[in-house]
């Protein structure tokens, strides 16, 4: 697949332009349709990417091991730990190596803010090959492409004026990353959606990301605005995403962050929220969700989730990138 996108770095989606999103979610489409109907697209036959993790992850690498094996290629999973990173090799040095072994480099290091968008942009910058986020600190590109693309599947491919409420949710678990709210915010502004992000006063989002969903939607004519109730996000949403994401000042202590946490228990997106909502509205989340905490059962097993036709997305978005780069 020779496209005008071969070798360009995936990193954020702030780094494509609008055509070349579209690109991508027509690519995806393209895959998807060809997935189901069994039909061969070997488009990168023979060729390697490497797939660094710094965190655990389920669709992310499965996503990306059965697409490449789908496009004719081949993954090489790395856990950052067990690998020569561990003992300080530096980014300029996995960058060339790794770039002269294969044909593309995949990274995902998303819980420690002001290290993982940094680290791939440096390993981009020595890599004569393209290198895609598979989620770091600031955004994660491969979920929310997917996101629009299951947003265009249930509503359209004219999303604008459509509301999406983009919402912090209680979860005991662990401090999750804050990329996927924030990815959320900059991309959807950008497609002409009225983003509302509500979150406890503790949960601020990083300022780079909110003043480009401002820019975005200054741009595109959307609605940006941030509330401090869920209820008030709800209210006449098109589609609600909400989810658990640790404080930024408390990374290095996430216990302090779990424990401040527990008195916003009432932060769960129930039926009694989705009342608020439009009545063909839908409930997404990237998944895994933490369930009866973020949300009921009855919300993310009922009639308006579509969290597995999202988490199914990732897979052809995925082999969209990696076709049109590599």
């Amino acid at each position: 697949m020779e496209t005008s996108l071969k070798g360009k770095d995936y990193i954020s989606t702030q780094d494509w332009t609008d055509e070349e999103i579209e690109i991508a979610l027509e690519t995806s489409a393209d895959l998807k349709e060809k997935f189901k109907n069994d039909i061969p697209h070997r488009y990168l036959a023979d060729k390697t990417i490497f797939l660094f993790f710094f965190d655990k992850s389920t669709r992310t690498r499965n996503s990306f091991e059965a697409g490449i094996t789908q496009l004719g290629g081949h993954a090489h999973f790395i856990d950052a730990s067990t690998s020569q990173i561990a003992h300080g090799e530096s980014p300029k040095d996995t960058g060339i190596i790794l770039s002269s072994y294969g044909h593309g480099i995949a990274i995902r290091h998303d819980l420690v803010p002001g290290e993982g968008n940094s680290y791939m942009r440096e390993v981009a910058q020595h890599s004569s090959r393209p290198v895609i986020n598979m989620q770091c600190d600031i955004d994660h590109p491969c979920q929310t492409l997917a996101d629009l693309m299951t947003m265009r599947e249930v509503f359209g491919n004219e999303l604008r004026g459509r509301k999406i409420a983009v919402s912090w949710a209680y979860a005991p678990s662990y401090a999750k990353p804050m990329s996927v709210p924030q990815g959320l915010i900059m991309l959807m502004t950008r497609f002409g959606m009225d983003v509302t992000l509500a979150h406890p006063p503790e949960w601020k989002l990083m300022d780079e990301p909110m003043r480009m969903a401002k820019e975005n939607a200054a741009k595109s004519g959307a609605k940006f605005e941030i509330v401090d109730s869920m209820d008030a996000a709800f209210e006449g949403a098109d589609v609600v995403y909400p989810k658990s994401w640790g404080i930024e000042s408390l990374f290095h202590k996430p216990e302090e962050a779990l424990a401040i946490s527990e008195q916003y228990k009432d932060w769960i997106c129930d039926d009694q929220k989705m009342a608020l909502t439009r009545k063909d509205s839908i409930y997404m989340h990237c998944l895994p969700a933490d369930r009866n905490n973020e949300v009921t059962d009855a919300v993310i097993d009922g009639s308006h989730s579509v969290v597995y036709q999202e988490a199914e997305n990732r897979l052809h978005t995925a082999k969209a990138l990696m076709a049109l780069t590599m």
